[in-house]
Formats: structure tokens, C-alpha cells, sequence
């Protein structure tokens, strides 16, 4: 059986969703979804009859029911034309059989903080690779559980997406829509880049605060009045120390390679500070915190683009895998946010790739890596009053 066509453009892209795992991700995402659009129908599917009902209570979702309730296979077959994996990664490989084995025909994307052995298990058992997408939304809060879960968690986020040579084009174009819909940036990485890249902004980060947060709880009994002290700035920069030991544990393991990697890439940073402190090198001390200084300052601020200045980039394609994976990655490596993509469809084997840019990046670097990548590029500005984003 081929798959099922997508909606005609316009309409509501995804109508029903099944979100697996109702915690603070899962249960943010169908708060975030139905306050964009009320009328998705959203089953929660999780572990804990607790959680299903509060899931009900809160009415963030139509139906909640355990793994094994027969109503979720019901809705997978018979309604959803999405599914999002919100769940440790052991979990998701169980749901990605019962998906194949089901022959669901959807969408399903995940939100898993490592992509290496999830995107190889989904290559070897989804009856239809090309219709997963992993996706990492980079978001969180010291309260877990649904209990944390907000409507505007994704709001300003980055939120990864890791399409590939295979991926539907217009089943991207739909995820992203959606994505950019809570309020989240696209930002689109090769699966082979993802884990090292999130173990040096992410995973290594967490081991650290957990790490300083371990300092100052060794000393608090000498020095009653240091955690006290520590309210400040540094409660701020251990914030992420307070999330689930075991999901952390789970994900450590699952990115080991990449995250052992960075930790002793950490301790030869640290050491260079130790030896200029030990052998009294205020010069050293001093290029070390300045070269920290520079980086840091050069960050961008949040998020706040002028909805007054937007371009459309219009790219003619031919019909050859990954053009849509490679445009996206191109425009997320020169830092431009792309807001929506739309693809207009020519002829069975040619299209043109619409892609809306907000006013940030290099555009400049996106035309040339474009130009040397074999595309024909055309730009042109576009007023936000005729740019229409579809929820």
C-alpha cells in the first residue's frame, strides 16, 4: 500500500496527533499545538495513569490512554497522520515497531536528544524511512513532568530538524510549518553531525553544572552560609543540573562517544586555567578569559527578527534525493532562519523550493554556498503583509 497524499496547501497540515510520551516535552508540544490551532485532535499516549489523567483534566488532549490501550492503535491506524516520539530512547525504539508493525503511513518525528541509533533502527524497521524526521526541540524547564508543561516552551527555541537524502520534501516543508508554527527556529543538521554537535552545547554543559553544583554541595557544611550565596548567578548557570537524573543517565550513555569526547576536551580547557593560576601567569589568565569574554559577547541576543524585512529565496529543483535536506542545512550553516518553506510543484520530475527568510544570517554566504552547490538562486524582498504563514 503507497502512502497517503498530503493535505492541499492551505489547509491544516497535520488534523490528528498522536503524542507518545506526555511529559514536559510531550504535553508542551500539544499545549503549544492546540493553542495555535484548538481543532487538532491529540491522543497522549504515556506510561503513567496519572499523567493520562491529568492530561484530561488540563484538556490537552482529546484522548489519553496507557501504551497498551487499544484505542492507540485504533487512532494510529485509523486517524493520525502525525506521531511524535516524546520519550527516552530504549522507549522509542519499543514504539518504532509498533509503528511498523502497524504500517502507519504518517509523519513521525521524535524528540530525542541523540539521533545516531534511533535514525539507524528507524532505516532498518519503518516500513517508510522517508516519512521520519528526527527533531530535537532545544527546550526545558526545572520542572518536569507534565506538571512544567507550557504553551510557550518553544517559543524563540531552536528546534532541530535532521532531514536526509531520503526525506519527503513536502512532508518537511509540513513539519517545519508546524515547528515554526509554536514559535520555535528550524535549525536543519546531517543526523551523522547531530550528537557531537549537541554534546558540546548541550549534553557536556549538564555534566558541568551537575559538576559545580557537586563543589558547592561539598562545601556547604563547612561554610553554612554558601548556598545562601550561591542564589544568585550561579543558580542560574546550574539551572539545568536540576533535570531527571535518569533521563540525563540515559541520555549520557546513548551519546557516550560524543559526550567523553567533550568532557576531556573540558578538562584540558580547565587545566590551562589551573596551570596560568599555578604558575602565577596573569597574561595568561587574562588571553584565556578575554578570548571567553569575546566569544560570549558575540552571541546572538533572543530572537526578536523584524517582521518588516523578510526575503524569498526561489530555487528551481529537479527530482533528486536530498535537495530539500541540503538547501535547509546550507541556510542553518550561514545562520539564516528560514520561517516557511513552500513547494511548488512544476512537473513530476521539477519544482521550485520557496524558502521565506527572516532578517538574520549571512545572505550573502547563502547565495554563494547555494551558486557552488549547483543551485540557481533568485531573491527578493517580501513584505510581511504578503507573506501569509499557515498554521
Amino acid at each position: 500500500m503507497e502512502p497517503s497524499a498530503l493535505p492541499e496547501s492551505g489547509k491544516r497540515r497535520f488534523g490528528s496527533i498522536a503524542i507518545v510520551g506526555f511529559g514536559l516535552i510531550g504535553a508542551s508540544i500539544a499545549r503549544a499545538v492546540l493553542k495555535a490551532d484548538p481543532d487538532v485532535r491529540i491522543l497522549a499516549v504515556d506510561a503513567s495513569a496519572d499523567a493520562c489523567r491529568k492530561a484530561r483534566e488540563l484538556e490537552i488532549a482529546q484522548i489519553a490512554v496507557l501504551p497498551g490501550d487499544p484505542a492507540f492503535r485504533a487512532f494510529v491506524e485509523d486517524e493520525a497522520d502525525l506521531v511524535i516520539l516524546a520519550v527516552p530512547v530504549d522507549e522509542a525504539r519499543t514504539y518504532l515497531g509498533l509503528l511498523a508493525q502497524w504500517s502507519f503511513q504518517g509523519l513521525i518525528t521524535d524528540t530525542l536528544s541523540t539521533k545516531t541509533s534511533i535514525s539507524k533502527l528507524a532505516d532498518e524497521v519503518l516500513p517508510y524511512p522517508e516519512r521520519y524526521i528526527p527533531g530535537h526541540p532545544m527546550a526545558g524547564s526545572e520542572v518536569n513532568g507534565i506538571e512544567g508543561s507550557r504553551a510557550d516552551l518553544f517559543e524563540g527555541a531552536h528546534w532541530i530538524l535532521c532531514p536526509d537524502e531520503a526525506t519527503d520534501p513536502d512532508l518537511f516543508a509540513s513539519l517545519h510549518e508546524l515547528v515554526t508554527g509554536l514559535g520555535a527556529r528550524v535549525v536543519s543538521l546531517p543526523r551523522a553531525d547531530h550528537d557531537n554537535a549537541i554534546a558540546v552545547v548541550s549534553h557536556v554543559p549538564h555534566i558541568v553544572a551537575s559538576s559545580l553544583v557537586q563543589l558547592a554541595s561539598r562545601h556547604a557544611d563547612e561554610q553554612r552560609s554558601l548556598m545562601r550565596l550561591a542564589a544568585g548567578g550561579f543558580k542560574d548557570s546550574t539551572r539545568i543540573a536540576a533535570g531527571s537524573p535518569e533521563l540525563w543517565c540515559g541520555i549520557s550513555f546513548d551519546n557516550c562517544q560524543a559526550l567523553s569526547q567533550g568532557l576531556s576536551e573540558m578538562q584540558q580547557i580547565i587545566q590551562q586555567f589551573k596551570d596560568s593560576l599555578d604558575a602565577g601567569d596573569r597574561a595568561g589568565l587574562t588571553s584565556l578569559l578575554a578570548e571567553a569574554a569575546s566569544v560570549r559577547r558575540s552571541l546572538p541576543a533572543t530572537w526578536v527578527p523584524s517582521t518588516e524585512r523578510l526575503l524569498e529565496v526561489r530555487i528551481p529543483m529537479t527530482d533528486r534525493p536530498g535537495v530539500v535536506a541540503e538547501v535547509t542545512t546550507i541556510a542553518s550553516s550561514v545562520g539564516c532562519n528560514i520561517q516557511s518553506i513552500e513547494i511548488d510543484h512544476v512537473t513530476e520530475s521539477s519544482a521550485v523550493l520557496s524558502l521565506v527568510l527572516t532578517d538574520e544570517g549571512d545572505v550573502g554566504q547563502l547565495s554563494f554556498k547555494l551558486i557552488d552547490a549547483g543551485f540557481a538562486v533568485s531573491f527578493s524582498p517580501l513584505s510581511a503583509k504578503e507573506h501569509v504563514h499557515v498554521g
